[in-house]
């Protein structure tokens, strides 16, 4: 069977370029890694069968991206490599090279808690400062915060969302404190040290996780505490690129509120995911005349093209929260269709 890139795992890509850079290489990295990795890594390697070149030149520019961004971070932190990887890759591939470098930075000492069930974790942290459970969530993926958030009681759950969503740069010996804390109760072995943010971004992603009920709590508490917060959160928690997760019915919903120029703008930097979903819901006539004022448009500074998708996102908010529009994956029983 052909190997494909979008079905390579992560080992499977490290596999690949272990070999591809040659034993000398290989050799130095597989010195640094623990056992288990290190076993997980060498079986790849000795399963690996013949790659296909175009395969195996993604797999090395793939690791090129990430190098030079764990390069940017140390330079002038996420912000500045995220604007040196947007003029260099573009926006969409700066943020999916940035979002895989940030769960490979997660903490291996955090990492511990990915197996442990969210119930469990509660219970060790509830009685914890607020300011000590909103750090601990800033470790975890989105899912796993989703859950631990959703199992807090309320009046907890808005507490830690405004300091997530507050939270700046955390001190390497203040993770580090909470980290041993964590492998003392959970009896595993010490990660590294790494100063990570918190953030709107960050509680926006775990909001979008929650039941709809708990999200519209959380979010009138912090509104109610700090209402720019608070909006700034609402327009993170819907990116652009989202559009796909909305059924037809709601895109041609939202077709009908958006300007056919904002529409073309917000289009010349988007997936073709995206552009296939608004193309499938348009008539041929409409498709080829948005591809029209796209061209005619020329190039355009890739912040106009954000403010035009910045707009939209900002219509759908307005759309859902009015109950019109539907976005797939959200919410609890009340927004099931039937």
């Amino acid at each position: 069977m052909e190997t494909k890139y979008e079905d390579l795992t992560p080992t499977q890509k490290a596999a690949i370029s272990l070999v591809a850079f040659g034993t000398e290489v290989a050799s130095l990295v597989l010195k640094t890694l623990n056992d288990e990795d290190l076993e997980k890594l060498t079986i790849e390697i000795a399963n690996l069968r013949e790659v296909p070149p175009d395969v195996e030149e993604k797999v090395i520019a793939e690791c090129h991206d990430i190098f030079m961004a764990r390069q940017y971070i140390s330079q002038g932190g996420v912000d500045f490599a995220k604007e040196i990887l947007v003029k260099a890759v573009g926006s969409k591939r700066a943020i999916d090279i940035l979002n895989r470098l940030e769960s490979s930075l997660r903490t291996s000492g955090f990492n511990l808690l990915k197996n442990i069930d969210p119930r469990q974790l509660v219970n060790f942290i509830q009685n914890e400062h607020p300011q000590t459970i909103s750090l601990i969530l800033t470790q975890l993926t989105p899912h796993q915060a989703a859950a631990v958030m959703a199992e807090l009681p309320p009046e907890l759950q808005s507490e830690v969302a405004l300091r997530v969503a507050g939270m700046e740069k955390i001190s390497p010996d203040v993770l580090k404190e909470v980290e041993t804390t964590l492998e003392a109760h959970f009896q595993h072995t010490a990660g590294r040290d790494l100063s990570v943010s918190g953030g709107a971004k960050s509680i926006a992603e775990i909001l979008n996780l929650i039941e709809t009920a708990a999200e519209k709590n959380i979010l009138q508490a912090i509104e109610a505490e700090n209402p720019d917060l608070a909006a700034e959160i609402k327009n993170m928690m819907f990116v652009f690129d989202d559009l796909i997760l909305l059924d037809d019915r709601s895109v041609q919903r939202l077709l009908k509120e958006v300007e056919t120029k904002d529409l073309a703008i917000s289009l010349k930097a988007a997936s073709d995911e995206v552009k296939n979903k608004i193309y499938a819901n348009v008539s041929e006539r409409v498709g080829v005349l948005i591809k029209e004022e796209m061209e005619f448009m020329g190039p355009m500074r890739l912040s106009d093209v954000e403010a035009a998708q910045q707009r939209i996102v900002e219509t759908i908010r307005r759309l859902e929260e009015e109950g019109q529009i539907v976005v797939a994956g959200r919410g609890g029983k009340e927004d099931i269709i039937v």
